[in-house]
């Protein structure tokens, strides 16, 4: 699929079949995110693939955002493995794990996959439950299947700012 197009189709779905999705098609959203780039080529991200019943009953259990997506991907990093900018204010931590999730979400959407961006849910809550390392903090859930009929972007989905109110030239 053309780039415009991924990006101009994609919505956050909030209503799917329940499929999973075939191991290749995963396999190749997952290879998105990993091509991502990091601050220092430090690939700190960490992606869980939640497909049995026992770990999306727990994800089920502390979010109710999964929308019945055969597929949650959960996208953390490891807080000892980040670049630490000037000023030392700021870490690349959520910024990276950030660029990792939006190449899955596009990758997924160039897949035919249908995708929600997820964060109603205590990431510490969620990290416990799922038994992750404590050096590792989760950014988000990724939804991911395929669209249930009738599903489709919320009503405001098309509705964006122009450019003279998002950007400024200096």
């Amino acid at each position: 699929m053309e780039f415009t197009q991924v990006i101009t189709d994609r919505f956050s779905c909030k209503k799917y079949d329940g499929r999973k999705i075939d191991k290749d098609v995963l396999q190749t959203i997952l290879d998105a995110g990993r091509l991502a780039p990091t601050a220092k080529n430090l690939q700190e991200q960490k992606v869980y693939v939640l497909e049995s019943a026992d770990a999306l009953a727990k994800f089920d259990s502390l979010c109710p955002c999964r929308y019945n997506a055969g597929t949650v991907l959960i996208v953390a990093y490891d807080k000892n493995n980040v670049f630490v900018y000037p000023g030392e204010q700021r870490d690349s931590g959520i910024e990276d794990a950030t660029i990792v999730a939006t190449h899955l979400l596009l990758a997924a959407k160039n897949a035919g996959v249908d995708s929600c961006w997820v964060n109603f849910f205590d990431p510490a809550k969620l990290a416990k439950a799922l038994g992750l390392p404590e050096n590792e903090e989760i950014l988000m859930a990724l939804d991911l299947g395929y669209a249930a009929p009738g599903a489709g972007p919320l009503p405001n989905h098309g509705s964006r700012k122009s450019l003279t109110e998002t950007v400024q030239y200096i």
